[in-house]
C-alpha cells in the first residue's frame, strides 16, 4: 500500500510543487471581473445618480421619501435635512438621504422686474 502511495507521489510534475501556476488563479480572476461588472459597478452608478439628485433638489420639487410619504420641498433646511409640505400646512423635517426619486421637477425661479432693469442697467454701462 505504502508503495502505490510514492507512486503517486513521485508522478507530480516539479513546475506545480514549488512554483507558481497562473492557470489555477484564472478561474478566481474571471470570478472577480464578473462580480464587478454585474454587482459593483451598477451599484456605484446608482449612487451616483442619488447623489446627483439629492444635490440638485430644490424648493417646490414634488418627492417621495423612503417611507413612502409624498411631500412637495418646502424648505432645505441644510446640507442634511429637508422640509417637506405632505398636506396643507403640514410641514416634516426629513434626512436628505432618505429621499428617493423625484416625481416632478420645479422650473428655476424667474428673476424679478427690478433684477432684470438692474441686470440691464450693468449692460448698459459696460457697454458705454
Amino acid at each position: 500500500m505504502s508503495l502505490i502511495i510514492t507512486d503517486a507521489l513521485a508522478d507530480t510534475p516539479a513546475s506545480s510543487i514549488g512554483g507558481f501556476d497562473v492557470m489555477s488563479f484564472l478561474p478566481l480572476i474571471l470570478i472577480f471581473a464578473v462580480f464587478y461588472f454585474l454587482i459593483l459597478r451598477p451599484q456605484q452608478k446608482k449612487l451616483k445618480t442619488h447623489q446627483q439628485m439629492l444635490a440638485n433638489l430644490r424648493r417646490g420639487d414634488r418627492i417621495v421619501t423612503n417611507g413612502g410619504i409624498i411631500g412637495t420641498v418646502s424648505k432645505l433646511v441644510s446640507d442634511q435635512e429637508v422640509q417637506l409640505e405632505i398636506a396643507d400646512d403640514v410641514k416634516v423635517r426629513v434626512i436628505r438621504s432618505m429621499i428617493t426619486e423625484v416625481m416632478s421637477k420645479t422650473d428655476p425661479v424667474a428673476n424679478d422686474d427690478a433684477d432684470a432693469a438692474q441686470s440691464k442697467g450693468t449692460k448698459k454701462k459696460s457697454s458705454e
